[in-house]
């Protein structure tokens, strides 16, 4: 058997990333088993179609590195991959009909009117949870309730109508989830399911069923606000003489909010400050624009380590994993049945460790077009030697590549500002003057790099009887303004001996003066 996964999203707003989860796991899962991922558009409902939905979920699978095998805008064997392509060829009007054959679906003609009466009328008696099913059916306009002959007068008028499945009641229906185990439902809780809506077009509940046999899919991987309709689709496998052909279902676990209940929503990340969706989205309608995952600064295959991690662990303490390693470690054995809470910090934490993977060089060229935008100017400071340099310094002390100029600013431009807290405590006449001191040990100094000015400084400080830790914080705080930041003397060499004696003069020149007299 050859494993074959689907994504299958509606083009109705960008994906969000408990979409994105979905994907990656039935990616995972397919290419474990040497199978293929195919990607679906369900577009069924026209009503809620967003112009750039379907683009902007194909350049968010690409970006994440979650090929399709087939689908929508990737082509295959199984074409076409639009739903409402798929609808005109008549797929699921031809599974509809057959239902109907079987007794196993019929003919609606309740008006919205008559069904919001009779879910009225329901409440009123006491019964919150009206539906349209075994119990109800009878005492509505269908064709279990109206002679064949008033059936096909209604047709023939082309009075609007549905298709409705027709769920037998009494029945014990139980399917293996390969998250949750065996699952089991009472047909007597079951609606009548909606098919074919009045304009033709197919509902989720036949046409992913149809799709799913025609596709060959062996595997369907979704969250679990479809486990209460999964007993209906396994009744419609049944009903079509088809369970053979029922793929094995995977409920995946809601992806929960950062704190209290619910599920993570944009408005979750709009109040917390951070997306969730892969790539930033403009709203057609509104204009309204959506941070996105990689317009923030994210990487890609960092954020898709975050998103496998949401509900999932390999058993072990190992954290990082490559797509392969994804591939090769991923079950669904090990994934939670409980909802996994979403923890903005962690995002950024994998994207640190993604950072720090970063060769130098790398992020160096990337680096350089920001420094020079900064400066105005080209000069060595924009060069690849400085710009590693630099990263080098900074890359664990940042989370983003965007990080590296503002956290790193005082590398780049003198500072014309110094932390007053530091200055408050330690410029005296004693700091002072081993300052000047350092000046003249520095400008006759011919190797300039991090460990020779370390020793010198210490060396100083011991001749002068200061404890360097009385002047290390004060010295990072004249050449940088602020009292915290990179290696200190991997600053100092970065800088340069020219650099660091202008930085010390011009510190000297702007404090107070009467303290080093």
């Amino acid at each position: 058997m050859i494993v074959r996964t689907r994504f299958a999203p509606s083009p109705t707003g960008p994906l969000h990333i408990g979409g994105v989860r979905t994907a990656l796991y039935a990616y995972l899962f397919a290419k474990q088993h040497k199978g293929q991922f195919i990607l679906r558009i369900e577009d069924t409902d026209q009503n809620r179609y967003v112009e750039g939905a379907e683009e902007y979920i194909i350049e968010a699978l690409t970006w994440c590195n979650i090929i399709p095998d087939e689908g929508v805008s990737f082509g295959g064997s199984h074409e076409p991959y639009r739903q409402s392509e798929r609808k005109t060829k008549g797929y699921y009007q031809q599974y509809a009909e057959q239902l109907i054959a079987s007794g196993h679906a019929y003919y609606a003609f309740d008006k919205t009117e008559e069904l919001d009466a009779a879910r009225k009328q329901a409440e009123a008696e006491g019964n919150q949870g009206w539906q349209y099913d075994s119990k109800t059916r009878s005492a509505m306009q269908n064709a279990l309730t109206l002679s064949a002959d008033e059936v096909q007068i209604r047709i023939t008028k082309d009075e609007a109508y549905v298709i409705r499945l027709k769920v037998d009641p009494d029945q014990h229906i139980t399917f293996n989830d390969m998250i949750r185990g065996d699952v089991s439902f009472e047909s007597n809780i079951i609606d009548d399911k909606v098919l074919i809506k009045a304009d033709g077009m197919p509902t989720y509940h036949l046409a992913h069923i149809v799709d799913d046999i025609l596709m060959e899919i062996t595997h369907a991987i979704r969250g679990e606000e479809w486990l209460p309709s999964s007993p209906a689709h396994v009744l419609i496998y049944q009903y079509l003489g088809l369970a053979d052909k029922m793929p094995r279902y995977a409920h995946l676990p809601l992806l929960l909010k950062p704190e209290g209940n619910g599920k993570l929503s944009k408005r979750d990340g709009d109040r917390l400050g951070f997306p969730v969706f892969p790539l930033e989205w403009k709203d057609p309608a509104t204009g309204e624009v959506s941070s996105g995952y990689r317009e923030k600064g994210y990487y890609a295959q960092g954020f898709v380590n975050m998103l496998a991690f949401l509900g999932w662990n390999p058993g072990t303490e190992k954290e990082i994993f490559s797509m392969d390693e994804l591939i090769e470690s991923f079950t669904f054995e090990r994934v939670h049945k409980a909802g996994a809470r979403f923890d903005p910090e962690k995002a950024k934490w994998f994207n640190e460790q993604y950072l720090r993977m970063q060769e130098d060089a790398d992020l160096a060229q990337r680096f350089i077009p920001v420094i020079k935008e900064q400066l105005k100017i080209s000069d060595h400071r924009s060069s690849v030697e400085y710009a590693a340099a630099a990263v080098s310094l900074l890359k664990d002390r940042v989370h983003f590549e965007n990080e590296f100029y503002e956290k790193g600013r005082y590398l780049f431009e003198v500072p014309t500002t110094y932390d007053e807290k530091v200055i408050a405590k330690r410029w005296n006449p004693i700091t002072a003057k081993f300052l000047n001191k350092l000046t003249e040990v520095y400008s006759t100094q011919t190797t300039f790099d991090a460990s020779t000015c370390k020793l010198s400084f210490e060396n100083l400080a011991t001749e002068n009887q200061i404890k360097p830790g009385d002047v290390l914080q004060l010295f990072r705080v004249i050449l940088s303004g602020q009292a915290s930041g990179v290696d200190l003397f991997g600053m100092v060499e970065l800088l340069g001996k020219e650099e660091v004696l202008t930085r010390i003069k011009n510190a000297i020149s702007a404090l107070p003066k009467d303290v080093g007299n």
